[in-house]
C-alpha cells in the first residue's frame, strides 16, 4: 500500500517474509476471534463496561488481519498489484479506517478507566451510561470514514503529487504495477492529528491521571493494611471494600496501560515517518516503510495474548474455551463456597469477597 522498494526481494527473502506475515495473519484471526468469543460467552466479562470497547477493538482488528493484511502481503511478495486501481483504493482506505479506529478504540478505554478509577463509582456509572457508550463506539467507527474513504475516494490526498505517484505506480524494468498511497503534506498532517497524535495525548493525560490515583490508591491500602483495617473477620467493613475496589481498577489500568504502550510503540514509528516524508520530498525507502507499516499490523495480532498474559478473566475464559469448557477453570460457585463471603459490585461488575 506504500512505495515498493525497486531492489525487490529474492527468493530466500521472499519465503521468509511468506513465513512471518502468515504467521501475523494467522495470530491476529485466531486470537481477535478468541477475544469477542470469549466476551460473548463469558457473563462476568459482559458486566464489565470496558470490554465492549475490546470487543470492538477485537473486530477492527480482525477487518485488519482479513480484509488488509493478506493483499498487503500478496503484494509483497510478488513485488506486483494484480487487483486494479479502483479495489487499490478501497484496500487503502479500508487500512486508513480500521488502524484509525483501532486507535480510536484505546483512547475510549483509557477514558472509560480514567472516569472508573478516578472518580466515585457513582460518577461513573452517571457518566459512562449505555447510550454513551454506544455513542463512543459508533465515533469510532465514524470518525475515520472522514480521513479515510472520503479523501482517498475524491483524491484529496494526491492533490499536487499525482505526477510523482504516476511515476512510482509502474516500474518498467520489472513491468510491474504497485499500489501506492502517498500523501501530500496538509492530508499527512491531518490524518496523522486525527488519526494518532490526539488520541495518543488524550491517552497520555488520562493514565498519567490513573497512574497519580494508582499510587494515592497503594499508599491507602498500606495505611489500612498498617491500621489493620481489612483483618479476618471483618469482611462487611466499608474499608475492606474500598480496598478491594482499588486494587481491582489498579491493576485493570496497569494492563490496559501496557496495552496502549504496545500500540504506541508498534505505530508510532509509521506515523512519524509519515508526516516527516512530505518534508522531504518523499525520499523515505520503499522497504523502511514497509517494515513500519507491518510493525504496525503486528500489533492487530498482539492485543489478544497481552490480555491473556495480564487478565486472569480474559485468561479463565479463553481456557474454558480451548478446553473445551473444562470444569477446573470455572469460576467457584457462589453457593457452593464454605466459607464466610459477602459481595461488592464494582462499576457494574460483582465480586466476591472472601
Amino acid at each position: 500500500v506504500l512505495p515498493s522498494s525497486s531492489e525487490g526481494f529474492g527468493i530466500a527473502e521472499k519465503i521468509v517474509l511468506l513465513t512471518f506475515i502468515s504467521a501475523v495473519i494467522l495470530m491476529a484471526i485466531l486470537g481477535n476471534l478468541l477475544v469477542m468469543v470469549a466476551v460473548c460467552r463469558d457473563r462476568q466479562l459482559r458486566k464489565i463496561k470496558t470490554n465492549y470497547f475490546i470487543v470492538s477493538l477485537a473486530f477492527a482488528d480482525l477487518l485488519v488481519s482479513v480484509l488488509v493484511m493478506p493483499f498487503g502481503a500478496i503484494e509483497l511478495v510478488q513485488d506486483n498489484w494484480i487487483y486494479g486501481e479502483m479495489f487499490c483504493l478501497v484496500r487503502t482506505s479500508l487500512d486508513v479506517l480500521l488502524t484509525t479506529a483501532s486507535i480510536l478504540h484505546l483512547c475510549c478505554i483509557s477514558l472509560d478507566r480514567y472516569y472508573a478509577i478516578c472518580c466515585q463509582p457513582l460518577v461513573y456509572r452517571n457518566k459512562m451510561t449505555p447510550l454513551r457508550i454506544a455513542v463512543m463506539l459508533g465515533g469510532c467507527w465514524v470518525i475515520p470514514t472522514f480521513i479515510s474513504f472520503l479523501p482517498i475516494m475524491q483524491g484529496w490526498n494526491s492533490i499536487g503529487i499525482i505526477d510523482l505517484i504516476q511515476q512510482r505506480q509502474f516500474n518498467k524494468a520489472s513491468n510491474s504495477t504497485y499500489c501506492i498511497f502517498m500523501v501530500n503534506k496538509p492530508y499527512a498532517i491531518t490524518c496523522s492529528v486525527v488519526a494518532f497524535y490526539i488520541p495518543f495525548l488524550l491517552m497520555v493525560l488520562a493514565y498519567y491521571r490513573i497512574y497519580v490515583t494508582a499510587r494515592e490508591h497503594a499508599r491507602q491500602i498500606r495505611v489500612l493494611q498498617r491500621a489493620g483495617a481489612p483483618a479476618e473477620g471483618r469482611q462487611h467493613h466499608p474499608d475492606q471494600h474500598s480496598t478491594h475496589r482499588m486494587k481491582t481498577e489498579t491493576k485493570a489500568a496497569k494492563t490496559l496501560c501496557i496495552i496502549m504502550g504496545c500500540f504506541c510503540l508498534c505505530w508510532a514509528p509509521f506515523f512519524i515517518t509519515n508526516i516527516v516524508d512530505p518534508f522531504i520530498n518523499y525520499t523515505v525507502p520503499g522497504k523502511l516503510w514497509t517494515a513500519f507499516l507491518w510493525l504496525g499490523y503486528i500489533n492487530s495480532g498482539l492485543n489478544p495474548f497481552l490480555y491473556a498474559f495480564l487478565n486472569k478473566s480474559f485468561r479463565r475464559a479463553f481456557l474454558i474455551i480451548l478446553c473445551c469448557g473444562d470444569e477446573r477453570y470455572r469460576r467457584p460457585s457462589i453457593l457452593g463456597q464454605t466459607v464466610p463471603c459477602s459481595t461488592t459490585t464494582i462499576n457494574g461488575s460483582t465480586h466476591v469477597l472472601r
